[in-house]
């Protein structure tokens, strides 16, 4: 018998998955465990971007759990990373699996979504299961989640031991696919620039390539990081600080971390305005690589004065700066003990840590302190009758010990309840319906349309993530621009509760195909034209998942519009109408052809930004940040969003700028808000409400006019850089240049492409837009704003 059963045993034995063993780590070295959607694209794309040479210091062993053991694909990618990556098969939900990966050793756990999933919510379900799973197992677990939907990050806050203060983070994709289109409406091209910007690019420039390809490489190079500005920063206001990093060591200071005085926790501010900096201080710059950030660190005034070359800013010898330096990474030391203990990220030499791990940082800009004087209140169009304000009678029940702080007279929720946002009572959608008359008669002028596909059982994308950044409180209400949304009203019903109380939108119940209703809706007058479509990919063919968005923009391409700017100049006297529609003052007749229209086209698949311009030969196989569209900030894909896993990693705060800027500053307190499902709620004003609203934006200044016009006649950009930031405090981040600059006359509308952080000697000419980074001002601004005009 026994010997009858020994092929069976042999058999047994030797079938032993390949994929079962248990981990083994070494010590002092770190791993991470990455589970979710792992296929060779989602993994090839992850690993490209986390073992890219420009980190300092990679020694961290990546382990993959899956299901099912990998493909023939995926296992020649692991075996060619064996030094760094392993592979194991098994589910997340089983606590013995979870103990073969030793999750609870693990630096930090990331789960990675499927971006082209079917059913989005169903794909945050099970990825929020793994996360529980995860915390029930090892609670001080670090752990980084990308998500689809925005609401679903509601049930994240349900789990008693997520903590965003111990490194827990989020990378929701609607959110941010959103907030980066709805930048590019305020700048174009804006998308680009920070996409670049958080994602690991080598860039090599060729003297085979056309000028502007080699101008826009070299932004793409340019990545993010932190660092800690020497001593001889400390006393220096931001703008002090951010020119000498300019002109001296060539590096870009974006922002900085502030520590409340009362000891509450640390903010990142934007270019702040005035207050000095201490000793210690961590800046967030953009440069090449993390060995150019060190130069912040190794500045000495007394030794390195005189030194003309930034390569030369080394290390010196001098006595107080080697204190403070073994002082500040001493301290560093002990917040990596502390965050090995609780199960967060230690800190790097670009994630450096002082007094606390960096990890613990509030997502919010800081607001500047006003001494004593009080804001004075932005006149605008009121949202309540003046009958109803007279007789002092609000809808909004108030309890009788606050009502004596408030004069109801004059007071009048303008503001959500944060401060950060625009608000108005809710409306029904009948309200903000269009028909194509009542759209035709209303005179539309640097709007920003929304071509929106959706089926009205589509799944949700979340409007009003596009929608927020351009309701930011740091804008005055007449600088608001207006959003046409064109598309199906049954889908948008849906939509409707998160925009409702959100000013100026309106909706024309029509489709983006039809040139009937784009011209109702003067889709050549617009700022911008976003392209978007709610669909499922269907699963036959995911190269035709953006038919529409595609067909859409070529519609709107072979328009013209020679016949129409007649009829608008005819109407210029219907000053109601545009006065609810924002500026009055920005009057320009529009581009005669649909080719000049500013246009952003969200793509699903990436390959298919090829058949966006006809003009331009990019190979099918080109990676999508070096396609023309992209370069030129008229293309956007989820895919981008990527690269933000690993950055999140390595450095939480550069995801915590990110999402200052992108979302118009949206708040931890702010998501607690609409995790209630009641959407935002309106506040009254007061000062310090009203100081949330002092805060930095992005904006894009023309060089033909206006006060900086001076420096388009072929002056260098480190004298716009300097100028700009003394005279008005604004940051200059970048250049929108016409691709084309054998072009003379100035139309905004004309090809262009992004630059990045351009060198300090590069050439300026008079069409180049600059990418600026605004003070927030209580009168009206002396630039005109209107990004398409020139």
């Amino acid at each position: 018998k026994f010997a009858q059963t020994i092929p069976e045993i042999v058999d047994l034995i030797g079938s032993h998955p390949k994929y079962m063993g248990w981990f083994t780590s070494q010590k002092g070295r770190r791993h991470i465990v990455v589970c979710g959607h792992i296929t060779y694209e989602s993994v090839s794309h992850f690993l490209k971007d986390f073992l890219h040479e420009d980190r300092e210091d990679v020694d961290v062993e990546v382990v993959f759990l899956h299901r099912t053991p990998p493909g023939l694909e995926l296992e020649g990618l692991i075996k060619r990373h064996f030094t760094t990556v392993t592979f194991f098969q098994g589910s997340i939900m089983n606590t013995v699996d979870l103990q073969r990966v030793k999750v609870h050793e693990a630096d930090a756990c990331l789960v990675l979504a499927n971006k082209y999933c079917p059913d989005p919510d169903a794909e945050d379900a099970a990825n929020i299961m793994r996360v529980i799973s995860m915390k029930n197992y090892c609670e001080e677990s670090r752990i980084i989640i990308q998500l689809m939907q925005y609401h679903n990050k509601a049930y994240l806050l349900n789990i008693p031991s997520w903590d965003w203060k111990q490194g827990d983070d989020v990378i929701c994709l609607a959110e941010l696919k959103l907030g980066f289109i709805a930048q590019s409406c305020l700048a174009p091209g804006f998308s680009t620039m920070m996409a670049n910007l958080f994602a690991m690019r080598s860039f090599i420039t060729s003297p085979d390539m056309a000028a502007w390809q080699n101008d826009y490489l070299q932004g793409t190079g340019c990545e993010m990081y932190t660092e800690t500005l020497s001593p001889s920063f400390s006393g220096m206001t931001f703008s002090q600080a951010s020119e000498l990093c300019f002109v001296k060591l060539k590096l870009l200071l974006l922002a900085i971390e502030v520590k409340p005085i009362d000891g509450g926790d640390t903010k990142i501010s934007i270019n702040p305005q005035s207050s000095k900096m201490p000793a210690n201080t961590v800046g967030f710059f953009i440069a090449q690589s993390a060995e150019e950030v060190k130069r912040a660190w190794f500045y000495c005034k007394a030794c390195h004065e005189d030194v003309k070359d930034e390569n030369l800013i080394k290390k010196c010898k001098c006595k107080h700066l080697m204190t403070f330096r073994k002082g500040v990474r001493a301290i560093q030391l002990v917040g990596k003990t502390m965050a090995n203990k609780t199960g967060a990220t230690p800190a790097t030499p670009f994630s450096a840590a002082l007094s606390k791990p960096l990890l613990n940082i509030k997502n919010s800009v800081m607001a500047k302190e006003e001494n004593g004087s009080k804001p004075v209140m932005n006149g605008r169009p009121t949202n309540k009758p003046a009958d109803q304000q007279k007789n002092g009678k609000m809808e909004v029940g108030i309890a009788d010990d606050q009502a004596k702080d408030f004069d109801f007279a004059k007071t009048e929720m303008k503001y959500d309840s944060t401060g950060m946002f625009h608000w108005t009572p809710a409306r029904s959608i009948e309200d903000c319906i269009l028909d194509r008359n009542q759209a035709a008669m209303t005179v539309l002028n640097g709007h920003v349309v929304v071509c929106l596909f959706a089926d009205p059982d589509s799944p949700l994308i979340g409007l009003r993530n596009l929608v927020m950044p351009l309701r930011a409180s740091n804008f005055h209400y007449h600088e608001l621009k207006h959003v046409v949304i064109v598309g199906a009203v049954d889908y948008l019903r849906r939509e409707w509760k998160t925009l409702q109380n959100l000013p100026k939108i309106s909706v024309l119940n029509g489709s983006p195909l039809s040139r009937a209703d784009l011209r109702a809706v003067n889709v050549n007058l617009c700022d911008m034209c976003v392209i978007l479509s709610a669909k499922v990919p269907s699963n036959d063919d995911p190269t035709l998942a953006d038919k529409e968005a595609i067909l859409a923009s070529l519609n709107i391409k072979a328009m013209t519009f020679g016949d129409i700017i007649t009829n608008i100049e005819s109407m210029g006297d219907s000053k109601d109408a545009l006065n609810n529609m924002g500026d009055t003052t920005v009057k320009r007749p529009g581009p005669i052809y649909g080719t000049n229209v500013p246009m952003i086209t969200e793509l699903v698949n990436d390959s298919n930004v090829q058949f966006l311009d006809q003009d331009d030969d990019d190979d099918p196989d080109t990676e999508l940040y070096l396609t023309q569209p992209f370069a030129c900030g008229t293309a956007f894909a989820v895919s981008v969003l990527d690269s933000l896993m690993s950055t999140t990693y390595f450095n939480q705060n550069a995801l915590t700028l990110i999402r200052s800027l992108i979302t118009g500053g949206a708040t931890p307190e702010l998501e607690i808000i609409l995790a209630e499902g009641a959407g935002l709620r309106g506040g009254y004003s007061t000062p310090d409400t009203l100081s949330h609203r002092d805060r930095c934006r992005v904006g894009q200044i023309s060089l033909s006019d206006g006060p900086l016009a001076t420096f388009g006649e072929g002056r260098k950009y480190q004298d716009l850089f300097v100028a700009s930031l003394r005279n008005y405090g604004m940051l200059c981040i970048g250049l929108y240049r016409l691709r084309d600059a054998a072009l003379t006359t100035v139309d905004a509308t004309s090809k262009r492409y992004v630059i990045t952080n351009p060198p300090f000697d590069f050439g300026l000419l008079p069409t180049d837009q600059v990418y600026v980074l605004l003070p927030f001002e209580r009168k009206q601004s002396r630039f005109s704003f209107s990004e398409t005009e020139v």
